[in-house]
């Protein structure tokens, strides 16, 4: 199969989202597709053994020239107007102009003959999918990939911002819903909650997993990384909904009831984490908490390989559609999982309802409860605490990746 991928970035720098983009985008060449990735990252980036073309920005258009107007206007004044002009129109006009741009790279790529065109966002932005509305031609061949509710105001609690222009976003998704030949999801609860609003999901759609992209080398650790300790690792940025305060309080209330592990046991908070400063600055004197801003992916992938416990923590909430980027990464570090999140999240549900290592985000009893058990398990020998989930493993590489795909009908 001949794929061509359509991928706003595969910058691994840049986002979690390109992240898991890249690792797609990888694993779908170790499935043996023929690929060629169209990215917008906004610099040249190359990818091992892939054809990846840069899509340069249209320039000396209309919309070009109303983005530059907005932008200079808002950097002068200090007042946002992007709101007003989506309300009007639906989308700020460089998201148009960008759009555009990705519009007509599609069609100059056209002489790559693909069996199949992937279109790749991230955040809530879907520019990619956008392009493709405009190419009615193409539509038979075009899964569209859906990372996270959209638009925002369908998001579960506590995700209840609403945009002025919710109502252009939501004709939007509609249509990408409708046109598109095939639709996938990095989850199936995502595909599930998205289907209850757009009830063209249930008939066109498959569920493709964040895959497993990992270096085969290990990195120098950071210096604040005290190796063979106890050692609890949160990679990833804290957004506003993920409240850490109640696994902090979890976490010192176990060194409270087991003083031996003061001197060997450490939290870690690693990545951007400007939504809970005011929080975690509370604990700042605190020895056995660590706290770093971003740094390298490759570093956080060892880290995730050597930390004694990975934790994945969600937002106070009844349900989480979501598949966290990194949960391939702590799958095949082997490393238990500390989940904090809700009943009904997708990662519990891939790890199973009777998981041990489970509680509410906001259950500190059970937080410390579950953080005893695994410190126990880790002084009698650190070397029985393996996840060992080869069936996880195996649902986010590229074998099951390529059952799902050749399961397809394309015209």
């Amino acid at each position: 199969m001949r794929i061509l991928i359509i991928s706003e970035s595969i910058n691994v720098e840049d986002s979690s989202a390109s992240k898991g983009r890249v690792a797609l985008i990888t694993n779908l060449h170790k499935a043996g597709y023929f690929l060629k990735v169209l990215h917008y990252s906004h610099k040249e980036i190359q990818l091992p053994c892939i054809d990846c073309t840069l899509i340069r920005e249209q320039k000396w258009n209309l919309f070009y020239f109303l983005s530059r107007v907005v932008r200079v206007f808002q950097r002068y004044t200090k007042l946002y107007i992007n709101h007003r002009i989506e309300s009007w129109f639906g989308f700020s006009f460089t998201h148009t102009n960008d759009t555009r741009s990705i519009a007509k790279a599609i069609r100059s790529a056209q002489d790559f003959a693909p069996d199949l065109i992937l279109t790749l966002s991230k955040g809530g932005s879907f520019r990619p999918h956008r392009a493709m509305l405009e190419l009615p031609e193409l539509q038979s061949k075009w899964m569209a990939y859906i990372h996270d509710p959209y638009p925002f105001h369908f998001y579960p609690r506590p995700f209840n911002y609403v945009e002025q222009s919710y109502r252009h976003k939501e004709v939007f998704m509609r249509q990408i819903t409708e046109k598109a030949q095939f639709l996938s999801f990095p989850s199936l609860l995502l595909k599930e909650w998205m289907q209850s609003y757009f009830p063209a999901v249930k008939d066109k759609s498959c569920v493709i997993p964040h895959q497993i992209k990992t270096d085969t080398e290990l990195q120098p650790t950071p210096s604040f990384f005290t190796e063979h300790q106890f050692s609890l690792l949160h990679a990833g940025n804290l957004l506003q909904q993920r409240n850490p305060d109640f696994l902090i309080q979890g976490f010192l209330q176990f060194l409270a009831n087991n003083p031996q592990a003061k001197g060997e046991a450490k939290l870690y908070f690693v990545g951007n984490y400007k939504k809970q400063e005011s929080i975690l600055k509370q604990y700042q004197d605190n020895p056995a908490l660590v706290v770093s801003d971003y740094i390298p992916y490759k570093i956080v992938q060892s880290l995730e390989k050597k930390a004694t416990v990975n934790i994945i923590l969600e937002a106070i909430s009844e349900i989480s559609p979501f598949l966290p980027g990194k949960f391939p990464n702590c799958v095949v570090s082997n490393k238990p999982i500390l989940v904090l999140g809700p009943y009904y999240s997708e990662v519990r549900r891939l790890l199973g309802k009777d998981y041990a290592y489970w509680s509410e985000a906001n259950d500190v009893a059970a937080i410390e409860s579950n953080i005893t058990k695994l410190y126990q398990l880790w002084k009698e020998n650190p070397q029985q605490l393996p996840l060992n989930r080869p069936d996880l493993a195996h649902y986010c590489d590229e074998k099951s990746l390529k059952k799902v795909l050749d399961g397809l009908t394309i015209a």
